[in-house]
Order: structure tokens, then sequence, then C-alpha cells
């Protein structure tokens, strides 16, 4: 017995050895150390051998089974490692990062500009997407027949609800419910029903300001403006004031910056006049504080309004507004 266990041992020993792949190697292991194997079929024998020869075999088999079982993973390791090898793995070379994913562009613009008004003194405050036809029209002095109206490209849900066109219905919630000084920006989305192109969408983010109190003049509005500009663009930016009519504000302006895609040259952003219009102003019409109930003749104030979807391809250099909302990952990881 202990002479046929010597020849299964130099048989397994040089079998393992031999195996060409984890395949073969999974043979011998099931020929030499499986169930139905010749070395487990010696094991359940022992019980018919005498007491002192059962003691020498069972000792000899105990062995021959933990020299085999470490032979198996030792030639486990070397065809393992041979078939990674052959598959063109280094196992040397450092792991790969997984991509992490960051904030939208439109938000990190978003941020940024609450930042810098902040910094000028002003507060957020927020108001409901869907609106009614006073706060969204007739408190701004845009009565139901009045020309501008027909601008604004409403979706309206019914009679009297519609999505808001911009976030002026904000300040006229405010200033219902607060009295002056009054210093806020109305940040949020809007939806307006019209055509999407390069620079315009029909769903995108505005961002509104309003400051009220006694004695406020144009020329404070123009310094704030021209800050904020510089805060976001750098003090080189070039800027322009044009005369501008809006029904809530009365004297009005738009304010250009010069395109920031074509440094000016011309291109499809800017419709080919090296300028690009961010941002509307005025002088609150004295219409608006009766609105609300405010006395005109005691309160002024000025506000303004800018895209922030328009601001975001100026410092990102994107030629198209519509890529901020088609969720393409290979555009947003450029950006």
């Amino acid at each position: 017995m202990l002479d046929r266990l010597k020849e299964l041992g130099s048989e397994a020993r040089a079998a393992l050895q031999s195996a060409a792949d984890v395949v073969e190697l999974e043979s011998v292991r099931v020929k030499y150390l499986g169930r139905k194997s010749e070395l487990t079929q010696v094991s359940r024998g022992l019980k018919d051998l005498d007491p002192d020869e059962r003691r020498s075999v069972g000792m000899a088999v105990n062995e021959l089974k933990k020299e085999l079982g470490v032979l198996l993973e030792q030639s486990k390791e070397r065809l393992e490692s041979a078939g990674e090898a052959s598959a063109g793995l280094d196992l040397t070379l450092p792991g790969r990062m997984p991509w992490v994913g960051g904030k939208h562009p439109l938000t990190r613009t978003y941020e940024r500009l609450e930042s810098i008004f902040r910094g000028l003194g002003f507060e957020v405050a927020l108001g409901p997407h869907v609106e009614d036809g006073f706060h969204n029209f007739d408190a701004l002095n845009i009565p139901p027949d009045h020309p501008a109206r027909d601008g604004w490209d409403t979706f309206y849900i019914d009679d009297e609800a519609l999505l808001r066109t911009h976030t002026s219905p904000v300040q006229i919630r405010v200033m219902e419910s607060r009295k002056p000084p009054i210093r806020i920006i109305a940040p949020g989305r809007v939806y307006r029903n019209e055509t999407p192109d390069a620079s315009h969408g029909s769903e995108f983010y505005q961002l509104e300001g309003l400051y009220v109190d006694r004695d406020v003049r144009f020329g404070e509005l123009k310094g704030v403006l021209i800050r904020f500009m510089r805060e976001l663009y750098g003090e080189s930016v070039n800027l322009r004031f044009r005369a501008g009519f809006f029904p809530f504000t009365e004297p009005s302006t738009e304010v250009d910056v010069e395109c920031l895609i074509c440094q000016g040259t011309g291109c499809s952003v800017c419709s080919g006049t090296g300028w690009v219009e961010l941002l509307g102003a005025g002088m609150v019409d004295p219409r608006v504080f009766e609105a609300v109930g405010y006395d005109p003749g005691e309160f002024t104030g000025y506000a303004f309004g800018l895209g922030v979807d328009r601001i975001c391809m100026m410092m990102t250099g994107t030629d198209d507004i519509r890529l901020f909302l088609e969720n393409d990952l290979r555009f947003l990881r450029q950006i």
C-alpha cells in the first residue's frame, strides 16, 4: 500500500507541474484528489487494515494530500499569471482613477452670479414657476391690450395660469410682502414659446435684480452693473450701454458685452455684430410701485435682468446655447 502511495505521489506531482492550462489542471485535481480518486479510495479503506498498517498508511495519505494541495495552488497561480501576461495585462501599472462627475456649467455660472451679487449686498428671493397674469404682466405695467405682451410668447396653462416668462413676478411678490429698502436678486428658470436657435431657447435661466429705497439714482444702477461685469469677465471687459424699452422701467437701457467667442470680429452668436446683449435694466416705472402699494413720490428704484445661459456661453466659449440642455457628456466633460 505504501509503495502504491509513492507511485501515486510521483504521478500526481508530474501531472500538476506539466498542466498546460487551468482546464487541464482541474482534470488532474479530479483524478488525484477528487471524491472518486484512488487516493480517496485508499482513505476510505483504512478501516479494513490492521492497526499498525492503518497508522502508517493514514499518515502517508494525509501527508500526500497536503503536499498535492500545496502543489495544486502553486500550479494554479502559475497558470493564471501566465494567462494574464499573455492577455497583455501589466499588473505593475497603477490603477485608473474612476471618472467623477461635476456640477453642470449652468449651475456653476448660477452660483458665480449669486456670489457676485451677494458681495454687492443683494439677497436671494425665489418664486413659483406657474404664475398668474397679474404678477407676470399686469403689475409690471403690461396690461392685456399692451403690444409688448405679444412678444413674450407665453405658455398658457389655462385662462388664468401660465408658465412665467421672466423672474420679474418674484420682484412683485417681494414688494407686496415687504416695505423698502429692498435689495434682492431673483434667479430661476423661465419659459417662452419660441423656436430655439444658437442664442435662444424655449426654456432657460434668468437672474433679475431689484433695489428700492429713497433717492435711488440711475448712476447707482450703472455702477452696480459695471462692477458686476468686471467681476465676472475681468477689468478689461468692453461694455456698452444702449437706450432700450421695457414696460416696467423708465428710463431703460440694454447692456452689451463684446463677444468673447469671436473677440468682436463677428460670429453666429453675436449675429456678426461683435456684441452680445446680456441684460436689460432701468429705473422702476412709477406704475409698478402703484400696483404693489408703494408711493412713487417717496420711493425710487432700479431693476435689471440677465440671461444666465448667455453668460455661461461667454464664460465657456460655447457657440450654441442648446448644448447646455442636451445632456451630452462629451460636451459637458470638455467644459
